[in-house]
């Protein structure tokens, strides 16, 4: 067992995950059928996954900044208490189905949702660096001061502390990255199965039920983050994008992650006519294509845990690499066991891509600014998913899917030559800032006591 899951609290944090994962899968899966089955239009289904999935991009940084605001006891169970309601809400509608009133209802859902992702990630890092005891964090409400609001100039702590914390933080996403895949594989199955045994009612009564467990195992995490000064929402979003703005290796990952992410979630709508219609398999030959990229995904997921002392530049750039590969293994495919075979090696690259970005991501950032951080990680993905959709539809309309296969395979492999670099320098910088601010601590150390023991001497 890595030595952070021997955390009792972060092991239910990550139940709470797995459990709020499972029925998400039920909801959305009712949720699309429910929507189709009433409308037959699939632009309604399109309509319904970019307000659930895209347009939420907008409203979680600041929905972060306030429940990190808050000073109310079991904040983010309220969230998921919050989801809970409107999943409900959702469930009744069914009844009297109105597309506009969904999608209102889900893309207010889907805010709530990628801001308690957000601020979960941001308390899993948290978790495992209380789990190393004698390792205090990064910096601390008193080590923040108008000339370095962020306190990346205290060092409370060596270089060899920092890196434990750090290495904390990557095993705690490891093992959430590890539930996050499991659910991927089991969710669709069971949700599926759900829906069409007892309905889309049932199906979304049984994730709001969820919701609510998830909630009740979170009552005691209070993701409230002391401020210095005005605190206010627009104070908290600024302290956040200031520190984006000075640290621009931090600003130029995000670019690059962007770019890399608007390719890899351009394959999903090419996908589904590349196996169906090209390859001639049908729902069948899908859905198995599905699976083996889901099972990658498992697969990945435990490689990434085992690979944590590698350089985190590599699992990142290597994961992205892997999803190219995929994608032009996909257009050169001519058989569903090849493209099963590719299928689980964009598995294994998707879950070693997104939890190297986050642990990057949360490595160049001081500890209290991860919850808004991760809003930005959680935005900048439903962007990168809006895109993407967007562009895969094009590129199936004007070319052929192998043809479109091939085009977002090489961009996302060459993507990853400018992630893998990027990453690189930012991490590099960091550890280089670091080091100076610890030389400048120790100078100042050794000023004071020579100023201490000149006046100790003196008659």
């Amino acid at each position: 067992m890595p030595p952070v899951l021997r955390s009792r609290k972060l092991r239910r944090i990550i139940a709470a995950y797995g459990i709020n994962r499972l029925g998400t899968w039920f909801g959305l899966l009712a949720l699309l059928i429910a929507t189709y089955d009433h409308t037959h239009s699939p632009l309604a289904v399109s309509a319904l996954m970019f307000a659930a999935l895209a347009l939420p991009a907008f409203a979680v940084p600041p929905l972060v900044a306030r429940v990190e605001a808050s000073r109310r006891r079991a904040a983010l169970a309220r969230l998921y208490v919050f989801e809970a309601l409107v999943t409900v809400a959702l469930a009744l509608l069914l009844a009297h189905f109105s597309l506009p009133v969904v999608l209102v209802l889900v893309a207010v859902d889907g805010s709530a949702a990628l801001a308690a992702t957000a601020l979960l990630r941001a308390e899993v890092a948290r978790a495992g660096r209380e789990e190393r005891k004698g390792t205090p964090a990064r910096v601390d409400a008193e080590a923040v001061t108008p000339s370095d609001p962020d306190g990346m100039l205290a060092v409370p702590a060596g270089a060899a502390d920092e890196e434990i914390r750090h290495e904390a933080e990557r095993e705690a996403n490891a093992a959430l990255n590890i539930a996050f895949s499991l659910t991927f594989v089991l969710g669709p199955a069971l949700g599926g199965a759900a829906v069409a045994g007892f309905g889309a009612k049932a199906a979304l009564l049984i994730d709001a039920g969820s919701f609510l467990a998830c909630a009740s195992m979170l009552l005691d995490l209070s993701p409230h983050i002391p401020e210095t000064g005005a605190d206010t929402v627009r104070s908290r979003l600024a302290s956040a994008w200031d520190h984006i703005v000075r640290v621009p290796w931090l600003r130029a990952l995000f670019l690059a992650q962007l770019v890399a992410m608007m390719f890899i979630e351009t394959g999903a709508p090419i996908e589904v006519p590349f196996v169906k219609s090209t390859l001639g398999a049908g729902d069948g030959g899908l859905g198995l294509v599905l699976a083996m990229w889901g099972a990658g995904a498992v697969a990945g997921s435990f490689g990434f845990a085992r690979l944590l002392s590698r350089p985190l530049e590599q699992l990142l750039a290597g994961g992205t690499l892997l999803i190219g590969i995929a994608y032009l293994g996909l257009a050169l495919s001519h058989s569903v066991a090849t493209a099963c075979a590719a299928g689980v090696v964009g598995g294994i690259g998707n879950s070693m891509q997104w939890p190297g970005f986050i642990s990057t991501v949360q490595q160049l950032t001081p500890e209290r600014l991860h919850g808004r951080l991760m809003g930005a990680v959680e935005s900048l993905g439903a962007i990168a998913l809006a895109v993407g959709l967007v562009l895969g539809g094009v590129l199936v309309t004007v070319s052929s899917t192998r043809t479109a296969f091939a085009i977002v395979g090489t961009l996302a492999a060459l993507s990853s030559v400018l992630l893998g670099r990027v990453a690189a320098k930012a991490l590099t910088d960091d550890k280089n800032r670091a080091r100076d601010a610890l030389a400048i601590h120790e100078a100042t150390l050794a000023s004071s006591e020579l100023e201490e023991s000149a006046e100790t001497r003196r008659p």
